[in-house]
């Protein structure tokens, strides 16, 4: 299957910049079918075998009364082999997610510039976080850490994982670093750069950190929590570009808020109690399993705990205040449209939309364009360019 490159009317240069972006999902998946094709040839099996398939399983001693029939593994160093070849599988992914499904939708919605970013980022990251939610909460099922919520501390460290486990946490690391490479191909403004590498950042090294320091149990439990927070909110976000009629729009809005809040502020909670029950209760009555031990892969001990309880909290309370702040800011810029104050209220008002007015007029031109769907745009500036013309 073939994907279509950006539609141009120049003929690119090989090998150019240009060349590479418009052709990138057909070029990554030729890499990635290098890989594939591997397997079949004795000679490179072996290599090919290391970036497809899940590496470092744990051999099980024949003297051992009680024999796991499914195959457990660790992690090591071939496993970068593996976050590498799903890195380019993530990346043809989000191609095709952007082709078949997104690019569909926004050219129904004649949407503009702006608003076309806006919903490709929040239809890409909400077709992640409902992926992780689903398979994520199969895994927890099956493993029942849920049900037996003291798994998540008992017979710590926790070196053995199923396959589907370790799968999980590869995935999610060769997806966050797929970012990266999106800010490139997808042509990403310099001012728009620094929330996305933000972002990703964050979770990569929360998810590195779970997986290396065997915390992988709690650890995919806080990934679905948040991940269910996000997606509530992405839902949100394109409800509002498919509500046309503005009844519909305020009463779909208010309650999705609504709902976005609750699932947002649980989540934050469910993500502290989670961890304080961990890190704090849980860890440190393993009283057989104490201090750090680099052989065993044992970091159970009262300072780790402490930095591992400290860095989760603190990243909840980041969420919540950046929350809270957005909050407050909503609710100040709609005070005043429902605020009975007198005249004096209103006069600064007016004296602040005023000022606010002569520094948007700057920015008008550019506002404007961008507002505008893409084939309407080139017909504003010709326009534009005969009134001056005229002047």
């Amino acid at each position: 299957m073939a994907l279509k490159g950006r539609k141009t009317n120049k003929n690119v240069p090989i090998m150019s910049h240009e060349f590479v972006i418009q052709n990138h999902a057909d070029i990554v998946s030729c890499v990635a079918m290098v890989f594939v094709i591997g397997l079949m040839v004795q000679a490179t099996a072996p290599i090919s075998y290391m970036f497809i398939a899940m590496q470092h399983n744990v051999n099980q001693s024949e003297a051992s009364n009680q024999i796991d029939p499914y195959v457990k593994y660790t992690y090591g160093s071939k496993d970068i082999c593996a976050v590498f070849f799903y890195l380019l599988l993530c990346i043809v992914t989000h191609a095709i997610v952007q082709e078949y499904v997104l690019d569909k939708i926004i050219k129904k919605l004649h949407l503009s510039k702006v608003k076309n970013n806006k919903f490709n980022e929040s239809g890409q990251l909400l077709a992640f976080y409902l992926f992780s939610i689903i398979w994520g909460g199969d895994i927890i099922f099956w493993e029942n850490f849920i049900f037996n919520i003291s798994s998540l501390w008992e017979g710590y460290p926790h070196t053995d994982m199923s396959s589907m486990l370790k799968f999980y946490f590869i995935i999610q690391m060769a997806y966050w670093l797929h970012t990266y490479t999106e800010l490139y191909f997808q042509k990403v403004k310099k001012e728009d750069m620094f929330p996305k590498i933000q972002q990703a950042t964050i979770m990569f090294m929360y998810i590195l950190a779970a997986y290396i320091f065997n915390f992988s149990r709690v650890g995919i439990l806080l990934l679905v929590l948040h991940y269910l927070s996000e997606a509530m909110y992405h839902i949100l976000q394109l409800l509002e570009f498919f509500d046309k009629e503005e009844n519909n729009n305020k009463v779909m809005q208010t309650v999705g808020s609504l709902a976005s809040n609750i699932v947002f502020v649980t989540s934050r909670f469910g993500s502290i109690i989670l961890a304080v029950l961990t890190f704090w209760f849980g860890l440190s009555q393993q009283s057989a399993h104490q201090g750090i031990d680099l052989q065993t892969f044992n970091f159970n001990s009262p300072g780790f705990r402490l930095l591992a309880l400290f860095s989760v909290c603190s990243l909840q309370a980041y969420l919540m205040f950046d929350f809270i702040t957005n909050q407050i800011k909503q609710f100040r810029e709609i005070q005043p449209y429902y605020s009975g104050g007198g005249s004096s209220t209103k006069k600064v008002v007016n004296k602040k939309q005023l000022l606010k007015k002569q520094k948007d007029n700057v920015k008008r031109i550019h506002d404007e364009d961008n507002e505008l769907t893409e084939v309407d745009q080139n017909t504003k500036k010709t326009q534009r360019n005969i009134k001056m013309k005229l002047k």
